[in-house]
C-alpha cells in the first residue's frame, strides 16, 4: 500500500467517523507493518437486526486528481449526481457501444474498435463526458486496454459515489440480501432448464472456461467469481474509499494456524484451479496481479478462493514524489495534533525490512527489544487494533518496587510464562494430569477479556459490555498497574511501554489507572517501565521468553519441562483466522553481550547504541556468538517467504511496464475498427453442452501424463510480469505441501544465480514436482501460460466439474435463487455425473442452503437437492452431510414444508437403506419421535406417525419396543400429541393381539402405577398435572387398543386383574375431576365391548365400594351434572360436553349408563345401594327408568373414537389412512389383515418355520413359535422408575437393567461358539464355531424364531472370527484363511490366503459345497492350531470396504473386498526369541460419535498380540504410534470406545481401558476381580460386558474406584429362565444386541444364548 495513504489506527478510526457520521461501528484498525499504521479497517453497520452483523473493510487510498482511477471516479460522481454503479455504465452513445463490445466471451474478435483506434491517453474533457482511456501510458492499469473499461471489468458490482453513510448503507443492504448479482445467477437458473436466457449465462461461463480459457479475453461487466468483489468507491476530499467485504481467513492464516483445513491433495488442487481462473482472467485483461502471495489470497467461509484487487491493479500509477510521505511513524495523513509521531519518532522499522536483517541489528544492539518484540508479533500474525489477536509484549516487572538493575526486587522471572507465575507449578501439573486433553495453560497468551480490560479507560463502554461484562461495573477494573498485573495471568500491550494516554480515563465513572508510587506521572512510568525493558537485565534474558511466546518451547518435550503446553483446538479441520505460531524450533541465541550507552529522546523513549569494541570481536566467546546467531538464522529462513522475483520493481517506474506493453502488443494484431461487428452472437452453451462438460474422475492421472503434458506445452508465457505471477502460484503450491516457503532470500537468489533448484523440491511428490518446476523456470518467457496450466492433467476431471458447479455458488445473489440453481443442476444429473467424489465435495456449498430453506417453493428444491445427494452421496459421506441437514429440520419447531417431505415418500427409507439401521435409530428416529411431541404442527405430526407405524414391521418387536414404544410411553403427560397415542395403538394393531397382551399392556399399566404413585405423594405441581396427564393419555391408548382385543382377552387382561387400570383410578382419591371423568367413560366402552354378562360379573363388583361411598355420604352438595340424552330410559349416554365437579359425581355419570348397558333389573341385583342412587337421581335430574327393549346394545359408533374429550378424535386420521392404503415402508401381508377402518390382526401372523438345530426348553405348540414369541415384556425394568423426572423421547432416556437371565437357548454348533456376526437388522446372527469333523462351521440365525436358517460350511479348520459387509452385502470368515462369500445365498466369491493360493479347479469344485445348507451335520470338537503364516483376527473398515487380518507372524494384512485382491501387507519387527507373536485382537479407531465424525476415516489400528504387547498403527502410513506391554497374558480382545480410547481384556485375568491422549504406557484403569482369564467382552454405551468362564462381567467406562484406589468387574451367574438354575456351560463369545438391549453368548460346547 501506499504509504502517503498510512495513518494511525485511531486517526484513522476518528476519519471513518467523520465520513459517516459517526453512524459506522469501527470494529480495528488492520496493519500491515509493526507500528498500529494502516489505511484499512474492518466496521459494521451499527444498530444492525442481524444476529451476527456483516462487517466490512474500508481500504483508504489517496485521491489524486491527475490519476486515472480519480478521474473514473470523479466521472461517475458527476455523471450520475454523486451515486452510480460501475456495472451500470451511463446511458450515453459512447457506453452503450462500450458496452456492447464488451462482453466477454461473445465475439472472437480479439480487440475492439475504440482499443485499436490509438494508444494514447485521450484526457478527460471539460464535461466530463468522454471517460474512457485507451492505452493510458501515465497510469498503466492495462496495456491492452482503456483504464475506465478495466476499472469496470474488475469491479463491476461496485457503487461508486460521494463518501455518506446512506450510500453505504445501502450498498450494505444489497450485499447483505444477495441482490446484486441476482439476474446473472437467475439467467444460469434458466440456461440450465434449457430455456431462453440471454447472454449474461454464457458470459459466465466464458469466464469459467467454457467451452474454454481465452489467453486474450475481453474487459466485460460480470464480476470473475473469484476476484474480490468491490462493493463501493466512495470518494472524499482526500481519499477513496473502497469498500469490499470481510472474509473470514486468508490462505495464510489457514497455512499458519490450521493447515489441515486444507484436508487433502484434492483441496489444494481446488484451491490451485480457482486462484488460475482468476489469473487466466486477469491475464487477458493485460493485468498482473504483482504481488501474489498467501495474505492476498481471501477464502470465504465456505473456503472459496477471492484474489484480492483492491490494491496495485487500480493504483498502478507513476506516484508523484511530492505526493510521498516518510516514514510511517511520522504520522502519515493523521489528524492535526495527532500524537503518534512522537510516540514512533523513535522507532527504525520499515515496511522493507526483513526478519534476518532485524534479528541481526537487534542481536547487535542497534534494534530495541521493543522494535525487535513487534517484529516477531508481525510474524506471528498478531495484529494491532485486532482485541482478539492483539500484539503482546512481556511483562518485565511486577510494580512492587521501583526496578534496580542492582537488585532483583521487582523483577519478573522471564524463564517463565506468566501464566506458569500466576497459577503456580502445583495446580499445572494438576491441570497436566487430570485434563482430558493435557495442557498447562490456555491456547491464548494474551486474551481479548485481558486486552479490553488493559484498555477500558480508552474504550468505549458498548466493546467493554461485550468483550468484558454485559453489566458495566467501573469497580470491578483493576485501580492501579500492580493490582492490574496481578489480577491477569496475561502478559502485557505494547501501549504500557509508550503510550501514556492509556492511563487516562475517557468515562467519567472510572478513574485513570494508578500509576506506582515510585512514578509521579504516566509519562515518567512509561520511560522507566521503557527503561526496564531495554534494560540490560531484560535483555539478557529476553530470548527465553521469546523461546516460551514464540519459540521452541511452545511444543514438545520443551514444551512439558517448561510447563508451557497449551491446549489444543477442538479439531484440527476447522479454518482459524487466529491461534499461536511457534515461529522458532531452536533456541534463541541470546542478545550479544556488548558495552552500550542510551539516550531519551523528548518522551522519553530509550534507544539503544551499540559501541562495539575492537578486543571483543576477536574473542572466540564473540565468534561462537556469532556462529550461534548465524546458525539459528539460517534454520529460520522460513519467517522471509519470498514469492516474487522482482517484487521490488513493481513500486518503480521501470522498464516492467513497457515489457509487459511489448509483450502483448507483439501478440495483438491491430486492426481497423469494425462497426458492423455483432457482439451479441448467440452463445452456442446451452444445458446439453454444460452437463457434457461434468465429468468424474475415471482413473487418476500418473506421473507419465504430467511429464507428457510438460513436454507437449507449447503456450507459454508472454508477459514477465504475468510470468512472475505464474512464479508465485509454483511457490504457494510447494508450500501448501510441504509446510514451509520454497524460497527465502538467499535461496532466490542462488537460484536466480545458478539455476539449482532448492534441495527441499526433493520434498514434493512426483506429479507436483512437474507442475512446480513448469511455474518456477529460471528464464521467465519458459514458464507456463496460465491457459495451459488449466487445461494440464494435474487437475483432475472432478476439480473441474466441481469448479464449474460450485462458481455460480458464489454470484452475489439471493440463497433461494442459489438453492434453485444448484437443485435444477442437481436434478438435470449434474451430481450424477461427476460421481461420488465430486458431489461430495460440492456438498459443504449446498447443505446450508437446505438449512436455511423457508418457504414452500424453498422446500422443494432443498427436498430435490437432498435426494439427489442421498442417491449420489457413499454412505460415509450421507452420514457426513445429509444426515446434519436432516437432524437440523426435524428439529426445527413449528411448520416445515421441507420436514413434511422428508417424513413422507421414500427418502426415509432410502436414508435407512444408506446409513444402516444402527445409525438411523442413533440420529433420526428419535428426532422422528420427538415431533409427535410438545405441540407439533399436524401435518409434521401426520406424516411421523406414518413413517413409524409403517417401519415397525421392518424392525422387529425388540426394536420396536424398545425404540418406539418405550419412547412414546415415556412422552405421556409430556405433550404427546393425538397422532403419537395412535402410532402405539395402530402398532399394536399391525403386530397383533399378542403383542398388545404381552408388551403393551403391561407397560401401560406400569405407567399407571406410577402415576398414582406420584399422585400419593407431595409432589410440585408440575409432577401433579404430569401425572394427570399421563393417565388421560394412558386411557386414550386403552381406548384404542380394547377394540383390537377380544372379548375373552379383555376380560382376562384388563379385567379380572386386580389391578384393573380403569378401577384403579377411579377408586383413588387423590387424582383430578377430569381424570376420573375420563376413566368413567373409558370404563363404560370397555364394558359394551365385553357384554352385559362379563360386566356383570367382573366389573360390578369392583364398583360396589364406590357406589356404597356415595349412597351413604353425609356430604351435601347441589349436583350439577349434565346427563346428555333422554334422562328417564335406557337411551342416556355419556357425552364430551359432560362435566362433573367432584368424585361422587362418577356415580351419578355410571349408574344411567350401566343401566343403559345390563337393564335395571340385572344392575339393582348387583347393586345394594340402588333405591337411593335412584331417589337422589329422581329428586335432582328427574331421572327415572322406563323399560324400552333390549338392554344390551352394540357399541354405539359415536364411542369408537380413540381420543377422549381433551384431546380430540383421530378416527377420521389422514396419515393413518394413508397408511393402511400403502403409503409407507413395504409390509409383509402376514402381519395383519387391514382395512381403511379396522386393524384385525391374523390368526397365524407367520407360518412356522422348522428349526432344524436341536431346541432345549421348548414345547411343540405352533403358537409359541410366532415371532418373537420369546420376547420378554420390559415392564419389569420399569418398577420404581420415576417417571415425573424424565423427558421423553431420548434413546438412552432409560437404564438397561441387565438381569442376566437366558430367554433361549439352543444348540448352534457341535464345538465352541467362537464368534458372532450381528446383522444391521438385529433380527439376523451369524455365529462361527466348530462343525462335523473338526471343520468351521457357519449358521446363519433368525432370531425372531431362533431357527437355523442356513449353514457355510466352506472351512476346512475352525472359523475363529467372522464379520458382517453390511455394504456389499457379504461375509467374510476366517479360519487361518479368509472367505468371502454371499450372506444370502452362501456362494464362496474369494478365499485369501499368505499361503499357496487356492487353483482356480479347486476352487469351482469346491463351490458347490460351499452353498448354504439347510441341514446342520452332527456335533464335532473344537481343534486347530495356526501356522506362522495363517490369518488369526480381523477387523472392518466400513468406511473403506477393507479388511486388516492379522497372521501368526505378527503382521497385519490389508484385504480390499470390493475388488477381490490382496493390497500391502505391515510386517511387524522382530522379537529377541526369535518367534514373532500371533496377532490375537485388531481394532480401528471409526467409532460414531456424531455426525459430522462418525464416517470420518479412523486414524489408528490397534494391534494386540499373544505375549500382551499393543501396537498403535498410523492408518495412512503404518507408522508405529506407540508400542506397550499392555497385558502380562494373551490379549482376547480390543475395542476402541472413543477415538481416544481403547478397552482391552486378556487371560492375565484383567480388563483395562487405554487413554491414548496421555501417556499410553501407563494404566489409566484396570479392573480385577475376574475368577479367570477374561475370553471377551462387548460395550455398550459406557457399559461393558465382559465374560469369565461361565460369568459375565459388568464394569463401565465412568466407574470410580473403590476405596483402595482399585476398579473392579461386577461377576455374576447367568440364570436359566426359571430363574433358579445357573448356566454351568463356560461363555466362549459375547455380543450385544443395542436396540433390542438383549445380548448373545456362545458356549463352549455350542449352545447359543439370548440373554437379557
Amino acid at each position: 500500500m501506499d504509504s502517503a495513504a498510512k495513518m494511525c489506527l485511531e486517526c484513522l478510526q476518528r476519519r471513518i467517523e467523520a465520513d459517516f457520521s459517526g453512524r459506522v461501528t469501527f470494529v480495528h484498525g488492520v496493519s500491515d507493518c509493526p507500528l498500529p499504521f494502516g489505511s484499512e479497517a474492518v466496521v459494521q453497520v451499527s444498530n444492525s437486526d442481524q444476529v451476527t452483523p456483516q462487517q466490512f473493510v474500508f481500504n483508504y487510498v489517496p485521491y489524486r486528481p491527475r490519476d486515472c482511477f480519480a478521474r473514473y471516479v470523479d466521472e461517475f460522481c458527476a455523471l450520475e449526481g454523486g451515486d452510480g454503479k460501475a456495472g451500470d455504465i451511463a446511458e450515453s452513445s459512447t457506453m452503450k457501444q462500450v458496452q456492447a463490445e464488451v462482453s466477454v466471451g461473445i465475439s472472437s474478435d480479439n480487440t475492439s474498435a475504440l482499443d485499436t483506434a490509438s494508444t494514447e491517453c485521450r484526457h478527460f474533457s471539460d464535461g466530463g463526458r468522454t471517460v474512457f482511456l485507451d492505452g493510458c501510458e501515465s497510469c498503466k492499469i492495462s496495456t491492452r486496454f482503456s483504464c475506465s473499461r478495466v476499472i469496470t471489468s474488475l469491479a463491476p458490482t461496485a457503487r461508486v459515489g460521494r463518501i455518506s453513510f446512506e450510500l453505504f448503507e445501502e450498498l450494505a443492504s444489497s450485499f447483505s440480501s444477495g441482490s446484486l448479482e441476482d439476474q446473472l445467477l437467475h439467467s444460469l437458473c434458466l440456461l440450465i432448464e434449457g430455456k431462453s436466457a440471454g447472454r449474461d449465462s454464457a458470459n459466465f461461463l466464458s469466464l469459467l472456461g467454457l467451452p474454454s480459457f481465452k489467453e486474450n479475453g475481453f474487459p466485460g461487466c460480470i464480476r470473475h467469481p473469484n476476484i474480490c468483489p468491490i462493493l463501493g468507491m466512495l470518494k472524499s476530499p482526500t481519499n477513496i474509499c473502497l469498500v469490499l467485504p470481510k472474509t473470514p481467513f486468508t490462505l495464510e492464516n489457514i497455512m499458519h494456524y490450521s493447515p489441515a483445513a486444507l484436508q487433502s491433495d484434492w483441496h489444494v488442487r481446488f484451491l490451485i484451479y480457482q486462484l488460475l481462473s482468476a489469473l487466466s482472467y486477469m491475464h487477458g485483461l493485460g493485468i498482473a496481479h504483482g504481488n501474489l502471495r498467501p495474505s492476498n489470497i481471501l477464502l470465504t467461509d465456505t473456503s472459496w478462493c477471492w484474489l484480492q484487487i483492491a490494491e496495485k491493479q487500480l493504483l498502478n500509477s507513476t506516484v508523484d514524489p511530492s505526493d510521498e510521505s516518510p516514514h510511517p511513524s511520522a504520522g502519515g495523513r493523521c489528524f492535526e495534533g495527532c500524537s503518534s509521531h512522537t510516540l514512533y519518532a523513535d522507532l527504525s522499522l520499515s515496511n522493507s525490512d526483513n526478519w534476518k536483517s532485524c534479528f541481526y541489528s537487534w542481536w547487535k544492539g542497534e534494534l530495541s527489544n521493543f522494535e525487535y518484540l513487534l517484529v516477531l508479533n508481525r510474524l506471528a500474525g498478531r495484529r494491532w487494533g485486532d482485541h482478539t489477536f492483539y500484539t503482546v509484549m512481556p511483562w518485565v516487572m511486577d510494580f512492587s518496587v521501583k526496578p534496580d538493575e542492582n537488585s532483583n526486587a521487582g523483577w519478573r522471572d522471564l524463564s517463565k510464562s506468566k501464566w506458569r507465575l500466576a497459577k503456580g507449578d502445583e495446580q499445572l501439573d494438576f491441570t497436566y494430569s487430570t485434563s482430558e486433553m493435557p495442557h498447562h495453560v490456555s491456547d491464548e497468551c494474551l486474551s481479548e477479556l485481558a486486552v479490553c480490560s488493559y484498555k477500558a479507560r480508552r474504550l468505549p463502554l458498548s466493546v467493554l459490555r461485550l468483550a468484558v461484562r454485559s453489566v458495566y461495573e467501573p469497580n470491578e477494573y483493576p485501580s492501579n498497574m500492580q493490582r492490574l498485573y496481578q489480577w491477569t495471568p496475561d502478559e502485557c500491550i505494547p501501549e504500557f511501554y509508550c503510550d501514556p494516554h492509556i492511563f487516562n480515563s475517557l468515562h467519567s465513572g472510572m478513574p485513570d489507572l494508578a500509576v506506582p508510587s515510585w512514578a509521579g506521572t504516566s509519562e515518567e512510568f512509561i520511560k522507566l517501565h521503557r527503561d526496564a525493558l531495554e534494560s540490560k537485565r531484560v535483555s539478557f534474558q529476553i530470548h527465553q521468553w521469546i523461546d516460551i511466546t514464540f519459540g521452541y518451547k511452545m511444543s514438545g518435550d520443551a514444551a512439558v519441562a517448561a510447563k508451557n503446553v497449551m491446549l489444543p483446538a477442538s479439531t484440527s479441520f476447522v479454518p482459524r483466522s487466529t491461534g499461536r505460531r511457534q515461529l522458532f524450533s531452536q533456541p534463541h541465541p541470546p542478545r550479544q553481550s556488548a558495552r552500550e550507552k542510551t539516550h531519551h529522546n523528548n518522551n522519553g523513549h530509550s534507544k539503544v547504541d551499540c559501541v562495539e569494541g575492537g578486543d571483543l570481536l576477536i574473542k572466540t566467546n564473540h565468534l561462537n556468538k556469532l556462529e550461534e546467531a548465524t546458525s539459528f538464522c539460517e534454520k529460520s529462513w522460513h519467517l522471509d517467504p519470498c514469492y516474487n522475483v522482482h517484487s521490488s520493481d513493481y513500486s518503480k517506474n521501470d522498464t516492467s511496464e513497457n515489457e509487459l506493453l511489448a509483450d502483448i502488443a507483439g501478440n495483438v494484431s491491430p486492426r481497423k475498427p469494425d462497426s458492423t461487428r455483432n457482439y451479441c452472437q448467440k452463445s452456442t452453451i446451452d444445458s446439453n453442452s454444460l452437463l457434457e462438460n461434468i465429468e468424474g474422475d475415471v482413473d487418476s492421472i500418473g506421473y507419465q501424463e504430467l511429464m507428457l503434458w510438460r513436454q507437449t506445452c507449447s503456450s507459454k508465457i508472454t508477459s514477465k510480469r504475468a510470468a512472475d505471477d505464474i512464479f508465485a502460484v509454483g511457490c504457494i503450491l510447494a508450500e501448501l505441501h510441504m509446510g514451509k516457503p520454497l524460497f527465502g532470500p538467499t535461496s532466490l537468489a542462488s537460484y536466480l544465480d545458478s539455476g539449482f533448484l532448492p534441495s527441499s523440491m526433493q520434498d514434493l511428490p512426483h506429479h507436483m514436482k512437474v507442475v512446480v518446476e513448469a511455474c518456477i523456470q529460471k528464464n521467465w518467457n519458459r514458464r507456463t501460460s496460465v491457459k495451459c496450466l488449466l487445461e494440464s492433467p494435474y487437475f483432475p476431471k472432478s476439480v473441474k466439474s466441481s469448479y464449474y458447479f460450485l462458481a455460480a455458488f458464489h454470484i452475489l445473489s439471493r440463497n433461494d435463487l442459489r438453492l434453485q440453481y444448484a437443485a435444477t443442476f442437481a436434478k438435470r444429473g449434474a451430481l450424477k455425473r461427476m460421481g461420488a467424489f465430486g458431489a461430495e465435495m460440492c456438498a459443504p456449498y449446498c447443505v446450508p442452503l437446505v438449512i436455511a430453506s423457508a418457504s414452500d417453493a424453498e422446500a422443494e428444491w432443498a427436498y430435490v437437492l437432498l435426494t439427489e445427494f442421498l442417491k449420489c452421496l457413499k454412505s460415509e459421506a450421507v452420514m457426513k452431510f445429509v444426515v446434519p441437514s436432516v437432524q437440523r429440520v426435524l428439529q426445527g419447531t413449528g411448520y416445515s414444508h421441507l420436514k413434511v417431505s422428508l417424513l413422507q415418500g421414500s427418502f426415509m427409507q432410502e436414508l435407512w437403506n444408506r446409513i444402516g439401521k444402527q445409525a438411523y435409530f442413533e440420529l433420526i428416529h428419535q428426532l422422528i419421535i420427538s415431533n409427535l411431541c410438545i405441540a407439533p404442527h399436524r401435518s409434521s405430526t401426520s406424516a411421523a406417525s406414518v413413517l413409524l407405524i409403517g417401519s415397525s414391521e421392518e424392525l422387529g418387536v425388540p426394536v420396536t419396543v424398545h425404540q418406539t414404544i418405550l419412547p412414546l410411553m415415556l412422552s405421556f403427560g409430556k405433550g404427546i400429541c393425538n397422532d403419537g397415542i395412535d402410532v402405539l395403538i395402530r402398532i399394536g394393531g399391525l403386530i397383533g393381539e399378542k403383542f398388545i397382551v404381552k408388551q403393551i399392556l403391561p407397560l401401560l399399566n406400569t405407567v399407571v402405577n406410577s402415576c398414582i404413585c406420584t399422585l400419593n405423594v407431595s409432589k410440585p405441581e408440575p409432577i401433579q398435572s404430569w401425572g394427570s396427564s399421563a393417565l388421560i393419555d394412558c386411557l386414550t391408548a386403552l381406548d384404542g387398543l380394547v377394540p383390537v382385543l377380544t372379548t375373552e382377552t379383555i376380560v382376562k387382561e384388563l379385567i379380572e386383574d386386580k389391578d384393573c387400570p380403569h378401577v384403579k383410578i377411579i377408586m383413588h382419591r387423590d387424582i383430578g375431576i377430569q381424570v376420573h371423568q375420563n376413566a368413567a367413560k373409558s370404563l363404560i366402552r370397555v364394558c359394551q365391548q365385553i357384554g352385559p354378562d362379563s360386566t356383570t360379573l367382573h366389573v360390578l363388583p369392583k364398583l360396589k365400594e364406590l357406589f356404597d361411598e356415595f349412597a351413604f355420604s353425609q356430604q351435601k352438595n347441589t349436583y350439577s351434572i349434565n346427563l346428555i340424552g333422554n334422562m328417564s330410559g335406557p337411551k342416556v349416554k355419556v357425552g364430551e360436553e359432560d362435566c362433573i365437579e367432584s368424585r361422587m359425581d362418577l356415580v351419578l355419570l355410571l349408574y344411567p349408563q350401566f343401566a343403559s348397558l345390563l337393564g335395571i333389573e340385572r344392575l339393582r341385583q348387583c347393586c345394594a345401594t340402588w333405591l337411593l342412587i335412584e331417589q337422589f337421581l329422581l329428586r335432582h335430574h328427574n331421572w327415572r327408568w322406563e323399560h324400552a327393549g333390549d338392554s344390551y346394545r352394540s357399541v354405539p359408533d359415536s364411542l369408537n373414537g380413540r381420543r377422549l374429550s381433551q384431546k380430540g378424535s383421530t378416527s377420521e386420521n389422514t396419515s393413518a389412512k394413508l397408511l393402511l392404503n400403502g403409503v409407507g415402508w413395504s409390509r409383509p401381508q402376514s402381519q395383519g389383515k387391514k382395512s381403511t377402518k379396522t386393524l384385525t390382526p391374523s390368526k397365524s401372523m407367520y407360518e412356522f418355520y422348522q428349526n432344524p438345530a436341536e431346541r432345549l426348553g421348548t414345547t411343540s405348540s405352533v403358537g409359541l413359535h410366532e415371532p418373537w414369541y420369546w420376547f420378554p415384556s420390559p415392564a419389569s425394568d420399569w418398577n420404581g422408575l420415576d417417571f415425573a423426572t424424565r423427558a421423553g423421547g431420548l434413546k438412552d432416556e432409560l437404564p438397561w437393567k441387565i438381569r442376566a437371565s437366558i430367554i433361549q437357548s439352543v444348540r448352534a454348533h457341535h464345538g465352541a461358539l467362537r464368534s458372532f456376526a450381528v446383522c444391521q437388522n438385529e433380527c439376523t446372527v451369524f455365529t462361527a464355531g466348530v462343525g462335523p469333523g473338526f471343520k468351521g462351521n457357519i449358521q446363519k440365525w433368525d432370531l425372531s424364531r431362533v431357527d437355523c436358517m442356513s449353514s457355510y460350511n466352506g472351512h476346512d479348520e475352525v472359523v475363529n472370527d467372522i464379520f458382517d459387509l453390511a455394504s456389499s452385502g457379504r461375509v467374510a470368515s476366517c479360519d487361518g484363511t479368509v472367505h468371502i462369500w454371499n450372506g444370502q445365498t452362501g456362494k464362496l466369491i474369494s478365499i485369501f490366503s499368505e499361503r499357496s493360493l487356492v487353483s482356480s479347479t479347486q476352487l469351482i469344485e469346491r463351490d458347490e459345497d460351499n452353498m448354504l445348507h439347510f441341514n446342520p451335520l452332527p456335533s464335532g470338537m473344537l481343534s486347530s492350531a495356526f501356522h506362522g503364516n495363517s490369518y488369526t483376527t480381523m477387523d472392518y473398515l466400513d468406511f473403506s470396504d477393507k479388511l486388516i487380518v492379522g497372521t501368526g507372524n505378527g503382521s497385519l494384512r490389508f484385504i480390499d473386498v470390493s475388488q477381490g485382491q490382496k493390497l500391502h501387507l505391515w510386517r511387524s519387527e522382530s522379537v529377541d526369541s526369535g518367534f514373532p507373536p500371533l496377532i490375537s485382537s485388531i481394532c480401528s479407531s471409526s467409532v460414531r460419535t456424531s455426525p459430522e465424525e462418525s464416517m470420518a476415516s479412523p486414524s489408528w489400528i490397534a494391534a494386540a498380540s499373544s505375549t500382551g504387547y499393543c501396537r498403535l498403527f498410523d492408518l495412512r502410513c503404518g507408522k508405529i504410534i506407540a508400542s506397550w506391554q499392555a497385558h502380562d497374558g494373551y490379549v482376547t480382545k480390543l475395542a476402541a470406545t472413543a477415538d481416544h480410547q481403547l478397552v482391552s481384556s486378556s487371560l492375565d485375568k484383567t480388563l483395562r481401558i487405554w487413554d491414548l491422549r496421555r501417556n499410553w504406557s501407563a494404566e489409566q484403569r484396570v479392573f480385577r476381580g475376574y475368577s479367570d482369564g477374561v475370553s471377551s467382552f462387548s460395550v455398550w454405551g459406557q457399559n461393558i460386558i465382559s465374560i469369565c468362564r461361565n460369568k459375565i462381567g459388568l464394569s463401565s467406562l465412568q466407574s470410580p474406584a473403590d476405596e483402595d484406589g482399585q476398579y473392579r468387574a461386577s461377576l455374576q451367574h447367568v440364570y436359566m429362565a426359571d430363574g433358579e438354575s445357573k448356566n454351568a456351560s463356560v461363555l466362549s463369545a459375547i455380543t450385544i444386541l443395542p436396540f433390542s438391549r438383549l445380548f448373545l453368548l456362545g458356549t463352549e460346547d455350542g449352545y447359543l444364548k439370548i440373554c437379557c
